[in-house]
């Protein structure tokens, strides 16, 4: 074909110029091969998934489309502006997402790097060496040499093992995206749900306190009754271990308040002990009433950060096919040199001391014995680990929202139940109380109806903490927490 178009009438070549002709038709003929790329070529997978949710949507969740700007900041939505600072600060110094930012700042260097494999490389090098020889060799001459060069090796993509490479290295960095977004979703999640369990235990120190000083009353009775020898013992006894059954609950939620202080302190970045003041003090939190949106599962899929990074991790190992068949097929790489040698300094810049060379070389690996084919199916059944780890994805992501579903609206029934029954519980401890100083009712009567207050106001302070978890856990199964334009080291995802 080269020989032909030079032999034609519309191509003629001085025979000097026959050989670079030549060459320059062989690129041209490299270059025209280049467009076949090897391995599968991917197509994100076709899943179907509900059109609803299974889960009975009261409580105000609704069925409407999930509203982004909500989601991404649906912390505000709690009415907390304590509990809005922590978020803030978490997302500025949580250690988990500076390491999330970090592992993507290195993906994003990963690529870089494939990148650049697509261009030529070119060397510079220069010396200056004098030699002598042995004067028992008869020469014993000395000698200069004085050289600079430059050096040019281009590997052309013929079989698209190198635009593989790069759509992996592409998948991997956005993977590396979803992966810090998932953190952010997680930590933002856990922040929310250790401040809601803050505020639950000092809502439950505070009914223990209070119903331990009205036990604490009620044992001043009973302790000057048996003074007068009007009760037995018994009553006494009983009276004292109801309050210090009480009290033994001060220390365990004391506990339990100081390590989610401490937990706090640590998701902000912050050592331990630092934001006790600013939390000290009971908080109530209610339960905000807006209709929350859930839209529906395909919505969801779309949105959640590690079904997306599955996506894309499966994408990854898909190019990587490619890349390892790639193998199989032979290299060309086009060299080229040029440069200036002389023996004196003085005329190495003549144009008598210019040096080049050019041409294509190829190598192909003819034999290995079967590893390069075995290579190829280890990353067919890595693609296909991949592929189970998307599909467990999305079933796992359905499961979190119908279960965060489920959660949230029967925890509310609960609730409610239980709000009727502490305030009947009260009445009836009042009640038991007067009946008792009146003397119309045995002291049992008033030790059973302390108790019954004590651990129903306790379940109720319980539930209602439980209500606000669960919601900031349906947040984060509708992947709330996150925005496409936050930015990442001063880079925008």
């Amino acid at each position: 074909m080269i020989d032909y178009l030079m032999n034609n009438n519309r191509f003629r070549c001085r025979p000097k110029c026959r050989p670079r002709c030549r060459f320059a038709g062989l690129l041209l003929f490299t270059l025209l091969a280049s467009c076949t790329t090897v391995g599968p070529d991917y197509k994100k997978p076709d899943r179907a998934s509900p059109e609803a949710w299974v889960g009975q949507l009261e409580g105000g969740l609704t069925q409407q489309q999930l509203d982004p700007e909500t989601l991404s900041q649906w912390w505000k939505s709690l009415g907390d502006p304590v509990l809005s600072g922590f978020v803030e600060r978490a997302i500025a110094a949580n250690l988990d997402l500076r390491t999330a930012e970090a592992q993507l700042c290195q993906a994003r260097a990963q690529r870089g790097i494939i990148g650049s494999t697509r261009f030529p490389t070119i060397d510079a090098e220069g010396f200056a060496i004098r030699t002598g020889s042995s004067e028992n060799t008869g020469a014993g001459s000395t000698s200069e040499l004085y050289s600079s060069s430059f050096d040019a090796a281009w590997e052309l993509d013929i079989f698209g093992g190198r635009h593989r490479a790069l759509e992996a290295a592409e998948a991997d960095f956005q993977a590396a995206q979803e992966a810090r977004r998932d953190v952010l979703v997680s930590v933002l999640a856990e922040v929310a749900v250790n401040y809601i369990e803050l505020r639950t235990f000092q809502a439950q120190y505070a009914v223990a306190k209070q119903n331990l000083l009205v036990q604490l009353d009620t044992l001043e009775i009973v302790q000057a009754q048996f003074d007068a020898g009007a009760v037995l013992e018994l009553d006494l006894e009983r009276a004292v271990s109801n309050a210090e059954t009480t009290r033994s609950e001060l220390p365990r939620l004391n506990q339990a308040i100081t390590q989610a202080k401490n937990r706090l302190a640590v998701l902000i970045g912050q050592t331990p002990g630092t934001v006790d003041k600013e939390l000290d003090g009971l908080r109530l939190m209610s339960t905000p009433s807006v209709q929350i949106a859930v839209g529906v599962p395909a919505e969801t899929l779309r949105r959640r950060p590690d079904v997306r990074r599955a996506e894309r991790q499966l994408a990854a190992e898909t190019a990587r096919i490619g890349v390892a068949t790639a193998v199989l097929y032979p290299k060309f790489t086009l060299a080229g040199t040029i440069g200036l040698e002389s023996l004196s300094p003085s005329n190495l810049i003549a144009s008598d001391s210019r040096t080049w060379g050019i041409g294509p070389s190829v190598q192909w690996n003819i034999f290995d014995g079967g590893r390069t084919r075995q290579k190829i199916a280890v990353q067919n059944a890595l693609q296909e680990q991949a592929m189970v780890q998307y599909e467990a994805s999305i079933l796992n992501a359905l499961e979190e929202v119908e279960n965060a579903i489920t959660a949230f609206t029967q925890e509310q029934l609960r609730y409610r139940s239980l709000v009727e029954s502490a305030a009947a519980a009260e009445r009836a401890a009042n009640i038991a109380q007067t009946r008792y100083e009146a003397g119309a009712s045995n002291f049992l009567t008033v030790l059973d109806t302390q108790r019954t207050l004590l651990s129903t106001q306790n379940r109720q302070a319980a539930s209602q903490g439980a209500i606000m978890s669960n919601l900031v856990r349906l947040y984060k199964s509708l992947g709330g927490g996150w925005t496409p334009e936050q930015p990442i080291n001063g880079k925008t995802e």
